[in-house]
């Protein structure tokens, strides 16, 4: 069965020595482990690959890490968005049967930042971008960002919608007060980055972005980052009588948002999103290299699916979404 991952990430030299900096320091200096996966995502090579070989994985395709360029300055988005883009592009060209890429953006100049993806996708064959959340406490909704949109639209690419941490007065106020260990996990992996890009999606829909890109297409991780739980409520409560939105919410996070698994096996989570959205809006991925390819691999053969159902989620969805 083949299989293509799509929350994978890798460090550039030049987001390494920038705006991300601070991030690969905390994590080398954390411990072995994260002196492991700091090594790991600067490898486009003959390691990953291994790794790739060994948990029996066909493609991965490829994003600048977290916290990625979203916070940096203007300038500085640009210039790292182009540095990641071409380190990408490049090892994509040396192993394009293994590694595919979405380019990174300088989401802060959204003219610069369409062309920049036009250029990518046109030239390079990237498969659209992803997006590390809001930018400096300003989401995608804001009209100032949807030249961006327009272009994706256009091209008929997705935008994978990643977590980063909320703004800080959203993290002062609601995960602080805590010894400082216990506040960065419950504002990043163990809370705060899902529901906040929950959040951020649902100000996507809500801001009317759908209605006038109708066509566009935007990919959440973490087997949707707590929203399919939540979806009948959403639903119910925001009626379009109230919203004033072209279709009901549940809509269009039915037929607007596809979810991958980043990370999360967990069964009864996977159940309920495969309820509320069906078998089509859903694909593999691992988020490497936080975690294992091998145990995602597992999860995804243990899952009570038919095989066609299997195969879809494994691969099937994410060659038709992205034309891999």
């Amino acid at each position: 069965m083949r299989t293509i991952t799509l929350e994978e990430h890798f460090i550039s030299p030049g987001f390494l020595a920038g705006p991300g900096r601070e991030f690969t320091e905390r994590l080398r200096s954390s411990g072995p482990r994260g002196a492991k996966i700091c090594e790991q995502l600067q490898d486009l090579g003959d390691g990953r690959i291994a790794d790739m070989d060994a948990a029996r994985i066909d493609v991965q395709v490829l994003s600048l890490n977290s916290p990625g360029v979203e916070q940096a300055d203007a300038a500085e988005q640009i210039s790292i968005s182009r540095e990641s883009n071409d380190f990408l592009a490049e090892a994509v060209k040396k192993n394009p049967k293994r590694f595919a890429a979405f380019a990174s953006l300088p989401v802060a100049a959204p003219e610069q930042a369409a062309e920049e993806l036009d250029r990518r996708v046109r030239q390079q064959g990237f498969k659209g971008t992803l997006i590390n959340g809001h930018t400096r406490g300003r989401y995608l909704d804001d009209k100032f960002f949807w030249p961006i949109l327009e272009r994706a639209d256009a091209l008929n690419v997705p935008i994978y919608l990643h977590p980063t941490v909320p703004p800080k007065a959203v993290v002062d106020a609601q995960f602080g007060g805590f010894a400082p260990p216990v506040s960065a996990v419950f504002a990043s992996a163990g809370w705060g980055w899902h529901i906040e890009t929950a959040v951020h999606l649902i100000r996507m829909i809500l801001g009317g972005v759908f209605d006038r890109y109708p066509k566009l297409q935007v990919v959440i991780g973490h087997l949707g980052e707590g929203i399919p739980f939540m979806l009948p409520r959403l639903h119910k409560n925001l009626p379009t009588e109230m919203t004033r939105l072209a279709r009901p919410l549940g809509a269009y996070l039915r037929e607007n948002v596809h979810y991958t698994f980043g990370g999360f096996n967990f069964p009864a989570t996977f159940l309920d999103l495969l309820l509320e959205v069906g078998v089509d809006r859903i694909m593999f991925s691992v988020d490497y290299p936080y975690g294992s390819m091998t145990e995602a691999r597992a999860f995804l053969e243990q899952l009570p699916l038919s095989p066609a159902d299997r195969e879809r989620i494994a691969h099937g969805n994410a060659e038709k979404l992205f034309g891999l």
